[in-house]
């Protein structure tokens, strides 16, 4: 029986082994989940919701061990996975107050006489969430608070180097009183995955990683008729206008570009900044980034941990060292420290061109990639260029004006102005183009995956 081990990307030590599953073992537990699924779903909204509630308490209650695990497992900030914990809380929340209202039976009206119709939106059953490890609560959790109050059972394939998170969050939904067959975890390669998808009773599929990760699954589930959504990466790119306020600008890109160290799909990457403010803007972005202090993520007045296995800091290593080879500058970082752990200084790239992988691609960690526009138009235009459209940012005094190009110009799913966050329990999180395609959060991924139904009544 093959095994796999995770490692502790801050001292390379190894943590814990656990047994991968045969075929037959995940196919079992996706029929449990199944058997639990058409007993929960004979429940009201209104009878899901405490269970939902008392999840985020047991979560609440398990914050500082949560937050332990988290930052051994991937080398996150520990006041960074206490931050995780309690919006993974906030999601249950959210599910649980919220969901009752927007899954409620619609009355309608059909025919030329008005005559009664009613929209339901019905559970459809076992949900499949393939899981990275960026965020080890927060990616299951919020798959998992939506489909359990929509009346679905979710089956989850984590990210091998997070198995104990995932496996804790199991453990504490049980504890909270959640059944037991109703959240499976399985210990999975990829080849036994693609068969799980194809599974008769895996109704749909979600999934966060690389949007090659992203084609595949979809392509796998496409091929069986499952729905799907997709939650793919990115390189946002950040705008600093010609009316920006540069120490604003500069704040919050230090903020974007670091949080999580460097490794979330929808951070700061591509700093696009206009003529008129680029010099006084690189000058104290590069400042403010040489002075970040990097070291155990459990020292809280540390600001940039490692990164979360030593083949992330391989990967990262190379798409740097291949953009300098084709002509960009460094401006900051870019060499990693001697010593033990999987650590990745705080690192500023010019000088940028297509071709370049910071220039085309997602570097998933503390990378920025400053680029030069002429004007306003341009760089918006700039930022449209990507083949991805997860998130964005507009830094610009005339709010009125960031508005309108936020809502009418910028290709993506989200865009922050004069600010950065991650996500937020009530606004809808997802993307366009290659950074996939679907909602949740904000009310919008309980609907994904549920049999929205008509009645038509004489």
């Amino acid at each position: 029986m093959s095994t796999i081990t995770t490692v502790n990307p801050a001292t390379g030590e190894d943590i814990q082994s656990y047994d991968v599953m045969t075929e037959q073992e995940a196919t079992d537990r996706i029929e449990a989940c199944h058997a639990a699924f058409l007993d929960w779903r004979k429940l009201t909204h209104e009878d899901r919701a405490p269970y939902l509630t008392k999840i985020a308490a047991k979560l609440r209650d398990h914050t500082d061990e949560l937050a332990a695990l988290m930052t051994q497992e991937t080398g996150k900030l520990l006041k960074d996975g206490r931050t995780e914990v309690e919006l993974c809380a906030a999601l249950f929340e959210y599910a649980a107050k919220q969901g009752p209202d927007l899954l409620a039976d619609e009355e309608r009206t059909h025919g030329a006489d008005g005559k009664r119709g009613i929209v339901t939106y019905q559970p459809i059953g076992v949900i499949y969430s393939i899981q990275p490890w960026n965020f080890p609560l927060y990616q299951p959790a919020r798959v998992l608070a939506d489909n359990l109050m929509a009346g679905n059972g979710c089956v989850l394939k984590h990210a091998s180097i997070c198995t104990g998170s995932g496996l804790r969050l199991r453990e504490l939904c049980i504890d909270a009183g959640l059944p037991e067959d109703l959240f499976q975890v399985i210990i999975i390669d990829h080849d036994t995955s693609d068969k799980m998808i194809a599974h008769p009773l895996v109704r749909a599929v979600t999934m966060t990683g690389s949007d090659g990760a992203g084609r595949h699954v979809g392509a796998v589930a496409g091929k069986a008729l499952k729905k799907t959504v997709l939650e793919l990466g990115s390189n946002d790119a950040y705008l600093v206008l010609d009316d920006a306020d540069v120490a604003t600008a500069v704040k919050f890109s230090v903020m974007g570009r670091l949080y999580n160290n460097g490794q979330t799909c929808v951070s700061a990457k591509r700093f696009i900044v206009t003529d008129k403010v680029y010099d006084a803007f690189v000058d104290a972005f590069v400042a403010q980034m040489k002075d970040i202090k990097m070291g155990d993520p459990t020292d809280d007045d540390v600001q940039l941990g490692p990164l979360s296995s030593k083949e992330q800091f391989d990967t990262v290593t190379e798409q740097v060292d291949a953009s300098v080879a084709k002509g960009a500058t460094i401006l900051c970082g870019g060499k990693a420290p001697d010593g033990t752990g999987a650590y990745y200084p705080a690192t500023v790239l010019a000088d940028l061109a297509p071709g370049m992988p910071a220039y085309d691609d997602e570097i998933f960690g503390p990378v920025a990639s400053v680029i030069r526009a002429k004007d306003d138009e341009d760089a918006m235009r700039l930022a449209n260029e990507s083949r991805y459209g997860l998130g964005g940012g507009i830094f610009c005094k005339d709010e009125d004006h960031a508005i309108k190009l936020a809502r009418d110009h910028f290709d993506t799913g989200m865009v922050r102005i004069n600010s950065f966050g991650a996500a937020d329990p009530n606004m809808p999180f997802g993307g366009v183009k290659d950074s996939g395609y679907g909602r949740e959060h904000g009310g919008f991924g309980m609907k994904e995956f549920v049999n929205i139904k008509a009645i038509f009544l004489p």
